[in-house]
């Protein structure tokens, strides 16, 4: 078994648990008869920058959640597969988060942003207190209402429109209070 099988082992029981096994139940997660191999798989996983020693016990790294890039495929017509591919890996957060301690997700309802494309269910990336230009795609507290859309200054007033990318919806432009919460950054969905 080589140590990808080993990682990906304790990358399954994470997601399961939230936690590593015990030191005792290491062998059989890794599917090792010996303490002996189980001490060697992680000193090797911990020299590799995957895994830590952390008051006795060993946690991951933000490497241990990154994953390989398959490379870049076509939309069109079928490529041929880059033979550097899987040499770079990427964790999930670290590409989509800059600023852990200011950014949140908010899940899109509707289809007024179908065209921008952030569809019903996607998750977008949201970060707050980050200075707003025209054209952002931000999520605002519009009369108490929350909602994603660009935003545009108003020419006649010197307000702000809220426009959705969709041509089905209409503008929206605060009656009362228009209170920006953060600029969509980053938009994901599960495809299954």
């Amino acid at each position: 078994m080589s140590d990808d099988r080993h990682l990906n082992a304790l990358r399954v029981y994470w997601k399961e648990h939230k936690a590593f096994p015990s030191m005792a139940k290491l062998a059989d997660v890794l599917g090792l008869a010996s303490s002996g191999g189980v001490f060697k798989v992680i000193g090797r996983l911990v020299e590799a920058g995957l895994l830590e020693r952390v008051d006795g016990r060993i946690a991951p790294t933000r490497d241990f959640f990154a994953l390989p890039v398959l490379g870049k495929v076509r939309a069109g017509l079928p490529q041929e597969m880059d033979q550097s591919a899987g040499l770079e890996m990427v964790g999930v957060e670290d590409y989509l988060i800059r600023y852990p301690e200011r950014t949140v997700f908010c899940r899109v309802r509707g289809d007024s942003m179908k065209d921008a494309g952030m569809l019903d269910g996607d998750m977008v990336v949201v970060e707050r207190n980050r200075p707003t230009k025209a054209g952002d795609i931000v999520v605002a507290l519009v009369d108490n209402e929350l909602t994603v859309k660009y935003l545009y200054p108003l020419k006649s007033s010197g307000g702000w429109v809220l426009k959705p990318a969709n041509p089905d919806y209409p503008d929206i432009v605060a009656q009362q209070s228009l209170e920006v919460l953060g600029v969509v950054v980053g938009v994901f969905r599960r495809c299954d």
